[in-house]
């Protein structure tokens, strides 16, 4: 199996929650790629990690809409297979199968004070993708925290995305 992370938004976690897996496929992830491996090659499993999963929530920005609440949501997977998709993003994936939501790990969540800084990135990425990359960036003095599998009806809930 192999882990990838999954960018995506509370909303769109619902959906996953209550389709019982993951898709459409193919859909794009975010992973530990060999690319990423020749890349970092003084990194090791744990940072290598950390930089996919630190993609995918870079990358969930970009599906936020005004409606959606202003979080970055990464839903950790583990998928019998992944191939990489993009020669300029080393971490990107996609996955050709749904995956059942048994697979489903768990989800890296910003917390309430992040939400100033993602909806400002979220605000930037709307108006000029080009020119956002500061306000995205800010973004990277988050840390997501983790929700198992498990916990993920209790955020949706505690959200109001239930």
């Amino acid at each position: 199996m192999t882990r990838v992370y999954v960018p995506s938004t509370l909303g769109r976690l619902r959906g996953i929650v209550l389709a019982d897996g993951v898709g459409p496929a193919p859909f794009a992830a975010h992973a530990v790629t060999e690319a990423v491996r020749e890349a970092w090659p003084d990194g090791g499993d744990e940072e290598w990690e950390h930089a996919a999963a630190t993609a995918a929530a870079q990358s969930a920005v970009a599906l936020l809409t005004e409606h959606d609440a202003p979080r970055r949501v990464v839903v950790a997977v583990d998928v019998p297979s992944a191939r990489p998709a993009d020669a300029d993003d080393p971490t990107l994936v996609e996955v050709d199968d749904v995956v059942p939501f048994r697979r489903v790990a768990g989800a890296l969540v910003d917390s309430a004070d992040a939400e100033q800084d993602v909806a400002a990135a979220r605000d930037a990425v709307a108006a000029d993708p080009a020119s956002a990359e500061a306000a995205v960036e800010r973004l990277l003095d988050h840390e997501p925290g983790w929700w198992a599998a498990s916990e993920l009806g209790g955020l949706l809930a505690e959200t109001g995305e239930a």
